[in-house]
């Protein structure tokens, strides 16, 4: 078994959580990746220099290759598949991949002839000692671009083929290696100037993994590389169209981090902080978002391709039920257990009770628009599925708007605090921007029956809040917050009691997401006959 679902031989849900598994796992080895690095470095100046120079290719990663690109690449390879059968989709992701290498070639060559202005534009309030450390991180990473987006062209073909397993574990195998690589630097005794350069170059071989480990589904399908440089090829021309829009379209996210960044960089510690806090943060993106959006697409374009309007409504009031139904409570649990959730991950070698601090103040502000950030993951699919990318080009100009608006007002008073609650309600918008439109144009999305279900969400969420502060305080009551056995019980055991009392208040509340996946549990759970 290679770990893979076909979407025609299960449910929407069913596919969702094969997804939701690969991706927990590549999140939880994300956060143990991150743990090891604010161990080695904290949030110092090393921390800020290397986040600093990843941000460059990884910005560029999911605007070209995660964002744009998927959004744009699995509608047209599923049209494709339909029309020309597998020949000819094979023949388009050829074609593609042809015209990307190039493409990227070349931005790989710029990003290192211009490093210095790149690094000085996104960080402009390093010192100079800083700043010579970041340009050369940059230049150690400029290849992980063009690696990460050809891992996330043969996703998009494996995916669109009704195969989740195996892309879904792909980013894991990025995570491994960069742990590994950390491991073998730790027994070597290096010291943190040496361990910030070793860190980047282990980025760009973990990229390399995350790529190579889905060649070999790819060839089981019956697909082989043929250089073709046929820029002209409709699908392409089709890919481009899409692109152009989606590449600022859903990028929302990025847009903003991009801002922020420039904004943290005067203030020390701060470009650390609010990464270690979206880390955190990125496991619900990750898990809900991504998995939930991932099938959603997949179904969308099939359903626009078909022109089964009625399906499509169906298809996106499902996945946004589905991603609302985890996000709420992962917002509340987020806000109210923020100083023992960052404390448990991070808080070891350099990284100390001040940075714990710190990071959990971003990330309470950045957990208000958690909601948002993964209906964005589904909402955004939605228009390019029905050939109207120019909507999420709106939505995430506004968010770009806003979070502006609210760092040029807060920021002088509140610092770093300001970005991530600029980011947090930047997203927000989008995210209504989307959903105004869509209900606007296309109709059948904001049902009483999906906003009568929200609201039991939130009502089962307030009551896990309070429950998972009074075991908060009773916990740390009992074991203090001192030591890797207060930080696990007081870390652990609010955000599990807080769980169970959302799943059966939901349950009780007759929340169709909490029933039907309680209805899967117990099939899984109920012993088969002989």
């Amino acid at each position: 078994m290679e770990g893979q679902v076909k979407e025609s031989g299960g449910s929407f849900l069913k596919a969702a959580g094969v997804i939701s598994a690969f991706t927990m796992g590549s999140r939880v080895l994300g956060l143990v990746r991150e743990q090891v690095f604010a161990a080695f470095l904290g949030a110092g100046s090393y921390a800020d220099a290397f986040q600093v120079a990843f941000r460059i290719p990884n910005l560029l990663r999911d605007l070209f290759a995660e964002g744009a690109l998927s959004a744009a690449f699995v509608p047209t390879y599923t049209r494709a598949m339909a029309d020309g059968g597998k020949e000819r989709a094979h023949q388009l992701a050829s074609r593609l991949l042809s015209v990307l290498a190039v493409i990227l070639g070349v931005l790989v060559v710029l990003g290192l002839v211009f490093t210095r202005p790149l690094v000085e534009f996104l960080a402009p309030g390093f010192e100079p000692s800083k700043l010579d450390i970041t340009i050369r991180l940059t230049r150690i990473m400029l290849p992980f671009l063009p690696l990460v987006s050809f891992a996330a062209l043969a996703m998009g073909m494996l995916n669109a083929q009704g195969r989740f397993g195996i892309p879904a574990a792909a980013p894991a195998m990025f995570n491994i290696v960069s742990i590994a690589w950390a491991a073998g630097l730790w027994a070597m005794g290096f010291g943190p100037a040496q361990v910030v350069v070793g860190w980047a170059i282990g980025t760009v071989l973990g990229g390399a993994a995350q790529l190579l480990i889905q060649v070999p589904p790819l060839w089981r399908e019956g697909w082989r590389y043929r250089p073709e440089w046929q820029p002209g090829d409709p699908g392409i021309r089709a890919i481009g169209r899409l692109m152009a829009p989606a590449t600022v379209g859903l990028a929302a996210v990025e847009v903003n981090i991009l801002v922020n960044t420039i904004f943290a960089s005067h203030e020390d510690g701060a470009v650390a902080w609010l990464s270690y806090a979206f880390r955190i943060l990125y496991l619900p993106i990750g898990i809900f978002g991504v998995a939930v959006g991932t099938v959603t697409t997949t179904g969308l374009s099939r359903r626009a391709a078909e022109g089964d309007t009625e399906g499509l409504r169906q298809t996106l009031r499902r996945g946004l039920a589905a991603v609302a139904f985890l996000s709420v409570p992962a917002t509340v649990g987020l806000i109210v257990l923020r100083i023992p959730i960052v404390r448990l991950v991070f808080e070891r070698g350099r990284f100390d009770a001040s940075d714990t601090k710190a990071t959990a103040i971003a990330l309470a502000l950045y957990a208000i628009g958690l909601v948002a950030y993964t209906g964005v993951k589904v909402l955004a699919p939605a228009f390019y599925a029905i050939g109207r990318p120019r909507v999420p080009l709106l939505a995430s100009v506004s968010a770009v708007v806003t979070n502006l608006a609210v760092i040029a007002t807060l920021h002088a008073t509140l610092g770093y605090r300001a970005i991530a609650l600029g980011t947090a309600l930047g997203s927000l918008i989008n995210a209504f921007v989307l959903i105004g439109v869509f209900q606007r144009s296309v109709g059948g999305l904001t049902t009483r029956d999906l906003g009568w279900s929200c609201l039991k969400m939130i009502a089962a969420a307030g009551l896990m809040g309070g429950a998972a502060l009074l075991a908060l305080q009773v916990t740390e009551a009992f074991f203090g917050h001192r030591g890797l056995v207060a930080q696990l019980v007081t870390g652990l055991v609010p955000i599990g009691i807080g769980g169970a009392v959302y799943a059966v208040a939901a349950h009780l509340m007759h929340v169709d997401e909490a029933r039907t996946i309680g209805s899967a549990l117990a099939r899984r759970l109920r012993p088969r006959k002989a």
